[in-house]
């Protein structure tokens, strides 16, 4: 698990909001256009955020024809979870 990559993703508004919409869509997706249209983004400035996410195992990519059909990867934020989740457990421990 990569857990300051996909901490470092989703602390960026857009990102998070992209990652929200996309969870939502699941199994689906959403194409490029769907998306930077729910965020209210360009296209292009969209890509950036594409790529993070992509590059945090947040989000895959399906060419399909002329679009591309995004999805989201819950896979890694349940990793996250189940090792912050673990993290807090034990320091109630030391606490005690």
């Amino acid at each position: 698990m990569q857990a300051i990559q996909i901490m470092s993703a989703l602390a960026q508004a857009s990102r998070l909001r992209v990652y929200e919409i996309l969870v939502d869509s699941l199994p689906e997706g959403l194409t490029a256009g769907e998306i930077s249209k729910a965020v209210g983004m360009s296209p292009n400035g969209m890509t950036p955020h594409y790529a993070v996410l992509t590059a945090a195992g947040l989000i895959s990519a399906e060419k399909r024809g002329r679009h591309v059909i995004y999805r989201a990867q819950t896979k890694p934020v349940e990793q996250l979870s189940a090792f912050l989740a673990d993290a807090v457990e034990r320091g109630r421990a030391t606490e005690r």
